[in-house]
């Protein structure tokens, strides 16, 4: 069963990152099943891989071919060849691999704490859009291919991309700048944004830098209303430095914006440096963290919810109209 609900009452605190509360203090808890594949694909040896590897087909039969098929690039139906290269992915030694794989079964085998922040924000989810599909989890091993993959309406984690900044084989697959999140923690925030960016769809007709600004502050906004405890810039992906920076210099960050006239322009560069992933945002400045466009965006749709207390969260997530936010956001920083 992929929902399973308690008669337990919890209370749920309201977000200290906002003064609104969109939760009562009674909200019946859903629990996320958490399948542990990758302990599963671990267990598989060279010396009895294709029964092993049946196993895996009957016991995983739509996560299985995906893992096959998306992270050994192996054709599903080929189980002699998958016989063949599993058990060598597995034990690699070139890679990493092998390494890799103890690591993230000495680090993940206890996930209680995952899980207890994920279910919690299911349950905030499921309350305020009940209409959205409570998913699985997978937990598997990607050989640094993927942090976060969605089979049908259930999600994946990639949890060897979630060992820890200085993990040494990372220095091999990605840069500096992106290691800021492939940490243990980040695991409960990277799952439920995937899930919120994939199920609330882009409504907005336009694709100015402003409407996609706006959507993904909302997102952002939505992330930390429903991850609570999780800092600020944790959930945007940020160091704790990097989100002080952003706070110290928000004014001039917003005047350089309005000054070049970058919100209402839809050119490709534009809206890559102000919303991609990397090292910096060129359009403002080289010491300006990634995405800031993203933070901006949630700095406006948290003034806009301020000031707009007869707004709910589900008007707010249907609303596209990001000029009529922008303006009754009263946003000065």
């Amino acid at each position: 069963m992929k929902k399973v609900y308690f008669i337990l009452i919890v209370f749920l605190l309201a977000s200290c990152n906002s003064g609104r509360t969109y939760f009562p203090k009674e909200l019946e808890p859903i629990e996320i099943e958490i399948v542990r594949f990758d302990n599963a694909v671990m267990n598989v040896r060279a010396e009895s891989a294709m029964d092993d590897i049946r196993l895996l087909y009957e016991e995983y039969p739509d996560f299985m071919p995906r893992f096959t098929e998306d992270i050994l690039g192996i054709p599903s139906y080929d189980t002699a060849y998958l016989a063949e290269q599993l058990p060598k992915f597995l034990e690699d030694t070139l890679y990493g691999f092998h390494a890799t794989n103890l690591r993230e079964k000495e680090m993940f085998s206890d996930i209680t704490d995952i899980k207890q922040e994920i279910d919690g924000a299911f349950t905030k989810i499921h309350y305020l859009f009940s209409e959205l599909p409570i998913p699985m989890i997978y937990f598997f091993v990607s050989g640094f291919n993927s942090s976060i993959m969605f089979v049908d309406d259930d999600i994946a984690v990639g949890a060897d991309m979630y060992l820890g900044s200085d993990y040494e084989f990372y220095n091999r697959v990605v840069y500096d700048y992106q290691k800021i999140t492939m940490r243990k923690e980040c695991i409960p925030a990277d799952v439920v944004s995937a899930y919120l960016f994939r199920n609330l769809t882009y409504t907005s007709k336009d694709t100015r830098l402003l409407d996609q600004m706006i959507y993904r502050g909302k997102i952002m906004y939505l992330l930390s209303q429903v991850l609570p405890d999780e800092p600020n810039y944790e959930i945007m992906g940020y160091t704790e430095a990097q989100w002080d920076w952003c706070e110290k210099y928000e004014k001039q960050i917003w005047e350089r914006v309005m000054d070049k006239k970058d919100l209402f322009k839809t050119e490709s560069l534009v809206l890559t440096s102000y919303l991609n992933d990397g090292p910096f945002t060129s359009e403002v400045s080289q010491d300006a963290p990634s995405r800031l466009g993203t933070w901006l965006g949630w700095r406006i749709t948290e003034s806009y919810m301020e000031h707009n207390k007869d707004v709910t969260m589900q008007q707010l997530m249907a609303d596209g109209d990001a000029q009529k936010i922008l303006e009754m956001s009263f946003y000065r920083p």
